[in-house]
C-alpha cells in the first residue's frame, strides 16, 4: 500500500500543469538556460520519470526522502519538525470528537425524538456541513478578536520560549522539562484550533453512536439485561454502548485521517506551523521531495491507525478473537 501511495504521489505531484523552475527561481532566472539547466541538473529534473521514481523509491527504502527545494535541507528534518505539532492537534481534536460525540450519541438514542435528541442531530449536522476554514475564522473573529477569551493565532504566545525539544508536543515537552507556564500557554493555544478542526468528526461520531446504540437497544441480549434487573445504567453502558461502538471505531479509524488532510486548512487559518503548513507552502513552490514526503507519512500514520482500530475490535468484541 505505501509502495503504491508513493507511486501516487509522484504522478500527481509531477501531473501539476506549472513549472517548479518557475515558480523557484522565478521568471527572470528562469530565462537563462544554464541556470535552468544547473537547477534541473541538482534536483533530477533533466532525467525521464520512470527513473526518476526509481531513485527516489530507493532512497526512500534507505530512509531518505531527500532535500527539500524550499528550505535546502532534508525532507525528514523537515518532517520531525512539522509531523508532531499536526499529531497533537489531530489527537486533541480526535479525544474532543470521542468525548463529546459519544456520550451525545448515546443520549440522543436513549431519549429518541426528545428535545435532546433533536438538539444532538442538528448540532450534528451542523458540525459536519460548516466549512473548517469559515467556522475557524469566525472563532478567532468572537473569541479571540472580540471577547477576548481566546490567545492569539499561532502555537505559543510570542513572550514565551519554546522548550527543549524532546517529543515534539509543546504540551508534553513543557511537562517534561518541569515549565508548567509553557504547558498551560500551549495548552491555551490548542484549544481552540483543536475545537475547530473536532467538529467534522465529532458531528460524525455522535450520528454513527446514536444510529448504532438504536440497533442494539432493540437487541435479544438488551431485553434479557433489562429483564434480569440489572441497574439502567450497566445496560446501557455495559451492554449496549460497548457493543455500540464496534462500528464507531471504524469511522473514527477514517477520521483521523481526515483530520491529519483537514490539518492544512485548519494550520493555515491559526497559524500552526504544523504538516499542513508544510504542505500548503511545499504545493505553491513545486516542491516535489517535501510534497510526496508529507503524502508518505499521512499514508504511514493512517494505516497504523487503522491497524490499530482492527486490534480495538478483538479488545471489544470477543467474537473476533474466538474467530
Amino acid at each position: 500500500m505505501l509502495v503504491g501511495i508513493t507511486l501516487l504521489s509522484f504522478i500527481v505531484s509531477h501531473a501539476v500543469p506549472a513549472d517548479p523552475v518557475t515558480a523557484n527561481l522565478g521568471d527572470q532566472a528562469a530565462a537563462n538556460p544554464e541556470i535552468v539547466a544547473a537547477f534541473k541538473h541538482r534536483w533530477g529534473l533533466d532525467r525521464p520519470l520512470p527513473e526518476q521514481y526509481g531513485i527516489y523509491l530507493w532512497r526512500v527504502i534507505h530512509g531518505d526522502f531527500g532535500v527539500s527545494i524550499s528550505t535546502r535541507q532534508p525532507v525528514a528534518v523537515d518532517l520531525r519538525q512539522h509531523l508532531p505539532p499536526t499529531i497533537e492537534l489531530a489527537l486533541a481534536a480526535i479525544i474532543l470528537g470521542l468525548l463529546v460525540g459519544i456520550p451525545l450519541g448515546i443520549l440522543s438514542a436513549v431519549r429518541r425524538d426528545s428535545l435532546l435528541d433533536q438538539v444532538g442531530r442538528v448540532f450534528s449536522l451542523v458540525g459536519t456541513s460548516v466549512p473548517v476554514f469559515w467556522l475557524g475564522l469566525v472563532t478567532i473573529l468572537v473569541f479571540y478578536a472580540r471577547l477576548e477569551w481566546a490567545p492569539p493565532p499561532g502555537r505559543l504566545s510570542a513572550r514565551i520560549t519554546a522548550p527543549p525539544f524532546i517529543t515534539g508536543f509543546v504540551v508534553l515537552d513543557g511537562l517534561i522539562s518541569g515549565r508548567l507556564d509553557v504547558a498551560a500557554d500551549a495548552l491555551k493555544h490548542l484549544i481552540l484550533p483543536a475545537l475547530v478542526l473536532s467538529s467534522y468528526s465529532l458531528g460524525i461520531i455522535a450520528r454513527m453512536m446514536r444510529g448504532s446504540m438504536l440497533e442494539v437497544l432493540d437487541d435479544d441480549y438488551v431485553r434479557t439485561a433489562r429483564a434480569k434487573g440489572l441497574p439502567r445504567a450497566a445496560v446501557l453502558l455495559r451492554h449496549a454502548a460497548r457493543n455500540a461502538l464496534i462500528p464507531v471505531l471504524t469511522v473514527v479509524g477514517l477520521s483521523f485521517g481526515g483530520l491529519l488532510s483537514g490539518a492544512v486548512v485548519t494550520e493555515t487559518v491559526f497559524a500552526w506551523p504544523g504538516l499542513g503548513s508544510y504542505a500548503f507552502q511545499s504545493s505553491t513552490s513545486l516542491d516535489f521531495p517535501a510534497i510526496m514526503g508529507v503524502g508518505i507519512v499521512v499514508a504511514t500514520v493512517y494505516t497504523v491507525v487503522n491497524l490499530l482500530v482492527d486490534v480495538a475490535y478483538a479488545m471489544l468484541d470477543p467474537r473476533v478473537r474466538i474467530g
